[in-house]
């Protein structure tokens, strides 16, 4: 099955992220590929969606953060996308004020994540603004580092402004950081597609047992469930789980149940809410410096243990 590619493009209010998602939009028209976009608003009117030509699939998600308070509509709208446009890419634009790794949550839903590849997150940092950071507020600051520390590719705008000691002191303390991401200093958010293109999440799914390594940084992993497991087998597999484990979520049939359950796991906290109908048997796990060959064959041996 052929996978949409998903890119999410995060950063603080104005640090140029809708310039940067008009230069991918001209690149993958003049590639020949099929866009679409989703755009995240925290106000009732959409600021930037004429950034976006009128022959590019544009869903906007306005008065409210996809990673809280609308998760519910970006599951729908991205259902229907993928449905009716069935395109090659699609570029998830958030608020400022999204954290990357709530995004990726709410993005990953187990209704359609086999079908997507989570291609990469990319954080678009105003340069300037890192310098001051100190005169934002304790929470701005630390938003900021969690956006640095969960990209793929840290795109830090603004840098003609800087002089070569600051562009120096401002790539030093993004890679001390996050050491695994690609930071690259640009002016306009003008950077190479090549570059782009090469990002890799590392998304995961059932072949997962045939990658015996361990993926650095932040990372996505799909289960396809075959038949139901014992409750008491899955409980003993959620005590065991590494640190790393950010987010679970999907649905699970059990053996003593004819319809499947919806899973949620977050901050090692479990929760179970029972369905009234069959739903695919897919669970979603986001996780760091996760060996996903071993929660691989963990699972395996769940639904062999019958």
């Amino acid at each position: 099955m052929i996978k949409t590619e998903i890119y999410i493009l995060s950063g603080f209010l104005g640090s140029g992220k809708t310039t940067l998602l008009k230069q991918l939009i001209a690149d993958e028209l003049e590639q020949g590929r099929k866009v679409a976009v989703m755009m995240n608003e925290l106000g009732e009117v959409s600021i930037d969606s004429n950034a976006v030509s009128e022959d590019v699939p544009l869903k906007e998600l306005l008065d409210g953060c996809i990673c809280c308070t609308i998760q519910d509509k970006l599951e729908a709208q991205l259902q229907g996308l993928l449905a009716k446009e069935r395109p090659d890419v699609i570029y998830i634009e958030s608020t400022g004020a999204a954290h990357p790794v709530e995004v990726l949550d709410a993005v990953l839903s187990p209704l359609f994540a086999d079908q997507l590849s989570i291609k990469g997150i990319i954080s678009i940092l105003d340069g300037k603004r890192w310098l001051s950071r100190r005169e934002l507020s304790p929470q701005i600051q630390q938003l900021l580092l969690e956006q640095i520390r969960h990209g793929d590719l840290i795109v830090i705008n603004r840098s003609d402004e800087l002089t070569e000691a600051e562009k120096g002191q401002v790539s030093l303390e993004i890679q001390n950081i996050n050491q695994q991401g690609l930071a690259l200093l640009t002016s306009y958010s003008r950077v190479s597609m090549k570059q782009i293109r090469g990002l890799s999440l590392g998304t995961k799914s059932d072949a997962a047992k045939s990658h015996v390594r361990i993926d650095l940084n932040l990372s996505t992993f799909v289960h396809k469930f075959k038949k139901p497991i014992k409750h008491s087998n899955f409980e003993e597999f959620l005590l065991n789980l590494p640190e790393g484990i950010y987010r679970m979520k999907g649905y699970i049939k059990f053996d003593h149940s004819q319809l499947p359950y919806l899973f949620q796991y977050s901050y090692g906290m479990p929760l179970y809410f029972k369905e009234e109908m069959n739903y695919p048997l897919n669970l979603v796990f986001i996780g760091e410096n996760i060996n996903w060959a071993r929660i691989e064959e963990e699972l395996i041996k769940l639904e062999e243990d019958q």
